[in-house]
């Protein structure tokens, strides 16, 4: 399908006119590609956009560290000293 497109010198019809309106018609651009990976850039960024509303929801949207305790000194030289780290064999 063809849309009309005004003309500068629109004096003399140049092809068939619609209703009475004097321009040349000129052919809509198609699709290509570049719009195929635009679509795709969108679904992707609606999806990571929903993904991350879901992984909010886990923890009822409190982005707040709610309280901030350092490690216990016992825990840490176990993880700086492993010979000395206790392990269990089953």
């Amino acid at each position: 399908m063809s849309r009309q497109r005004s003309g500068r010198s629109s004096n003399a019809p140049a092809g068939r006119a619609a209703a009475g309106r004097p321009g040349v018609f000129v052919q809509t651009p198609r699709s290509d590609i570049f719009v195929a990976m635009l679509g795709v850039a969108l679904g992707a960024m609606l999806l990571g956009c929903l993904l991350m509303i879901l992984i909010l929801n886990r923890y009822e949207f409190k982005t707040k560290v709610s309280a901030l305790t350092p490690p216990a000194a016992s825990s840490m030289a176990l993880v700086m000293n492993p010979e000395k780290n206790p392990t269990v064999h089953l």
